[in-house]
């Protein structure tokens, strides 16, 4: 029963996987969508899927790791829809390699992407909620990588340690500006990201295996959740980091 109508969300990455999913739930509960992508092909795919669940889609060629970018792309956000009342912090790249192997190069362009692009979004959205005065909603996606060890993908584990910590940083700096602040901890969920997981059959069975729910999740997993921490009816609900995971870290 949740209603985002006259509501204005952002996801970066919101062209495919997760990000697709989050803006489905959100355009399903009456919400305006902007999307963030590079690639213009996804970008074209995703707001065609976005209006045919009856949203008002804008669809933007964002690289997050180009502060400038990320500044012009809010104001055309706002200038769209005149206002921005959640903003997800989806974007992000992998990098997997072992570590005796990771060049400093791999390092830089995962945290670019994954940690400097969620603090431009983030510093972009809250400057617009604060300014506005009526609140809003900022959602960090993380990642279990987060939580346990992740052999072969330390930049990208790290950078989704940090979202977790920004997000609580967040929730005590700007409650008192109405702005909540939380995290998604996604599990192995079926995206583009993971596509060399998946078809690793050996990987494939151990993880399912280990996930109570006996399956990866798919993007669609998320559409309730995205919903969810728009809502602005959600007004007490700040500093949490919601796990998505089928039990994967509680198995």
């Amino acid at each position: 029963m949740i209603d985002l109508n006259s509501r204005v969300v952002l996801v970066t990455g919101g062209n495919g996987g997760i990000g697709l999913g989050i803006a489905e739930g959100c355009a399903m509960a009456g919400a305006s969508i902007a999307i963030w992508g590079t690639n213009q092909t996804k970008l074209d795919t995703a707001s065609a899927t976005l209006e045919a669940l009856g949203a008002d889609v804008l669809a933007q060629r964002i690289d997050v790791s180009d502060e400038e970018q990320v500044i012009g792309g809010v104001a055309e956000v706002v200038d769209r829809f005149g206002r921005l009342d959640a903003c997800f912090a989806n974007a992000g790249v992998g990098g997997g390699a072992p570590f005796l192997e990771q060049t400093t190069e791999t390092w830089r362009r995962v945290l670019s992407v994954n940690l400097d692009g969620a603090f431009f979004t983030l510093q972009q959205a809250a400057k617009h909620m604060v300014e506005r005065g009526e609140g809003g909603s900022l959602v960090g996606v993380s990642s279990t990588s987060a939580i346990h060890g992740a052999p072969g993908a330390q930049p990208y584990a790290a950078s989704k340690a940090a979202m977790l910590a920004i997000m609580r940083g967040l929730a005590v700096e700007l409650a008192r500006y109405g702005i909540r602040s939380n995290s998604i901890i996604p599990g192995w969920t079926e995206t583009e990201l993971t596509e060399a997981g998946r078809e690793n059959e050996k990987f494939l069975a151990n993880t399912t295996q280990r996930t109570p729910i006996r399956r990866w999740g798919v993007p669609e997993d998320f559409r309730s959740v995205g919903a969810f921490l728009a809502d602005p009816t959600q007004s007490f609900h700040t500093g949490d980091e919601i796990v998505l995971d089928g039990g994967y870290t509680r198995f």
